[in-house]
């Protein structure tokens, strides 16, 4: 059988000895919270901020804040690859480019670098791999840096700046300043984009695409435009050539699909082989001259007068002079008003004009 060990009871010298052990092989804890502690080391090592180092973090701040704001303006100037960029994410106005013009703009370009930038956007739907812009303005800018590009002339970006417009109507109406600041359009192309506008929604009617896209254009001008526009949507699928309908030529080619003659000239043009421009208006021009011909028949047929007689017409006008020489006369019988215009920088053309708008104000009565 086991002999038990008696337990004594340590004296006060042994209770000393044992604590001081106990002490060296025990770190010291610390009296408060880890999280106390922490935060007294990290302010212990810590360097306290100077003025200006509160000054400097105050100046990135507010640069950061202008530079937000600039690229939120559509200041920020950018350098994008092309092939981020969409070049027809618009339906363009410019329909033709002309060749000598474009080589001396990529010539200019490469000599001197591109001192405009061109203005795109941001897609609402940007493909993964594809474009993340689509081209605002210009055009034939982006064209000529992509013929550098290909000749290894340039390298694959290009400057641009960002815009935000607010509306369909605002990205149509920049890309038309754009090109009418820089190249006159023909009258064709501003018909056409009036038209697209239109039909693209964003405006209510040809009419206010005209009014919204050319918004500096004399009266006289924007009638003309409406006038084309008259041709791009009855023939736009047929014309091979329409840039290069003359002013005068494609008044009178509207005045007749206006009056009824869209389904001639449209049979004409289907029937017909016009290889260049001159064979097509000659094609088109026999059908004016054959519609125009008629109406004139027509005009003038007789026949016995009506049973109610016409009263005399009073002899009486009031004129009203206007500052350009032209002489407004209007008088009035039992049958309605007479306007008559007299002066000596009137032609054809601007009294078609004339008509027109006169037909736009009664056409809103």
């Amino acid at each position: 059988m086991a002999k038990r060990r008696k337990l004594e009871t340590p004296s006060l010298d042994d209770m000393a000895r044992i604590e001081d052990e106990f002490r060296r092989e025990t770190p010291a804890r610390p009296l408060g919270a880890p999280i106390s502690q922490i935060a007294a080391d990290a302010a212990q090592s810590s360097t306290p901020e100077t003025s200006a180092v509160r000054a400097e973090r105050a100046k990135d701040k507010a640069d950061a804040q202008v530079l937000r704001d600039a690229k939120a303006d559509g200041l920020l100037l950018m350098e994008v690859p092309l092939a981020e960029i969409d070049p027809e994410a618009m339906v363009r106005d410019r329909t033709l480019l002309d060749a000598a013009e474009m080589e001396e703009l990529k010539s200019s370009i490469g000599s001197n670098g591109l001192r405009l930038p061109i203005e795109i956007f941001d897609l609402a739907q940007p493909g993964i791999d594809g474009p993340r812009y689509g081209l605002l303005s210009g055009y034939r800018r982006l064209r000529a840096v992509q013929m550098l590009v290909a000749e290894g002339k340039a390298p694959s970006v290009i400057k641009a700046i960002l815009r935000a417009p607010d509306v369909m109507g605002g990205a149509f109406a920049a890309m038309v300043e754009e090109n009418e600041v820089r190249a006159n359009l023909s009258h064709f192309e501003r018909g056409r984009i009036a038209v697209i506008a239109a039909q693209q929604g964003a405006f209510g009617s040809v009419a206010e695409a005209v009014n919204g896209l050319f918004p500096v254009a004399s009266k006289a001008k924007r009638s003309k435009i409406r006038s084309f526009s008259v041709i791009f949507e009855e023939l736009g699928d047929l014309l091979s050539f329409p840039e290069a309908l003359k002013e005068r030529d494609g008044l009178r080619l509207s005045a007749v699909l206006r009056t009824g003659g869209q389904g001639e000239v449209r049979a004409a043009l289907e029937a017909g082989q016009g290889g260049t421009a001159g064979d097509e208006w000659q094609l088109i021009r026999e059908v004016l001259d054959a519609h125009e011909a008629q109406a004139v028949v027509d005009a003038s047929k007789g026949g016995r007068p009506k049973t109610k007689r016409a009263a005399p017409v009073d002899k009486s006008m009031t004129e009203v002079h206007l500052s350009n020489g032209i002489v407004l006369q209007k008088s009035q019988d039992a049958s309605g008003f007479v306007i008559r215009l007299e002066g000596a920088v009137l032609d054809a053309n601007f009294v078609d004009a004339f008509i027109e708008e006169a037909k736009e104000i009664l056409e809103r009565r």
